[in-house]
């Protein structure tokens, strides 16, 4: 069982909805990763590293909406500075199925 937290802590996890605008591949990460840029509206562009090389090319991903935890403090990993956490599942074997909106949103939007 997972630990237990109260609502006003989860309201303290800022999740919005993005576009991936650009995917490069990181070659100086320790595991398989790309470089994103993500337009989250009228929060702006952020970078993240994310390791879903398995199921995605650089193509699948290029314009897809994402879901991504916007407000934790930036963390660097090689020489890359991630500034957000796209969300995604853990399937078989290490591959993350991406966490996504069955329909068009706004960028920028909330998820609550």
């Amino acid at each position: 069982m997972s630990n237990i937290i109260s609502f006003e802590d989860f309201t303290k996890v800022d999740i919005r909805i993005g576009t991936i605008i650009e995917v490069n591949d990181f070659e100086k990460a320790k595991k398989p990763a790309y470089q994103l840029k993500i337009d989250f509206g009228a929060l702006g562009i952020k970078k993240s590293s994310a390791q879903i090389t398995n199921l995605y090319s650089k193509e699948d991903l290029l314009h897809r909406q994402i879901t991504a935890v916007v407000n934790f403090k930036p963390k660097q990993i090689a020489d890359f500075m991630s500034e957000c956490l796209v969300l995604g599942v853990v399937k078989a074997q290490e591959e993350i199925v991406l966490l996504q909106t069955t329909s068009q949103i706004t960028n920028g939007t909330q998820v609550n």
